[in-house]
């Protein structure tokens, strides 16, 4: 697993919503956005991370942020497709729920990073 590699993926998701936001053109599709498998950091953690690191309290708090990360962001292309009017700063800003679990799974990814070398 490359830890850098997964934090940008990550870092990159919120550039990819912001654009979305402004132009929902149906590119992205909530159903394959939410399953928290379909990422390079998803298949890992469903294989080869969880059949080494489940018995990692960092690795379990990373499954559970990273799904729920999943959820929230296909949230919130699943508002912007319905026509609903999501203002970049309510659904991606800082005190977000995207935001948060964004931030704890680049935390954790660091930490493992780190304690994992």
């Amino acid at each position: 697993m490359n830890f850098d590699d997964a934090i940008q993926a990550h870092v990159n998701w919120k550039m990819k919503l912001q654009i979305y936001l402004r132009r929902p053109d149906k590119s992205l599709n909530p159903a394959t956005i939410e399953p928290d498998c379909n990422c390079d950091l998803g298949k890992w953690i469903h294989g080869e991370g969880g059949a080494r690191y489940m018995s990692d309290p960092k690795f379990v708090k990373l499954l559970n942020d990273h799904a729920k990360f999943h959820k929230v962001a296909a949230e919130v292309v699943r508002k912007a497709d319905s026509g609903q009017s999501v203002s970049e700063e309510t659904a991606l800003g800082s005190k977000s729920e995207f935001a948060i679990l964004s931030q704890a799974i680049v935390i954790t990814l660091v930490e493992m990073r780190m304690g994992w070398k």
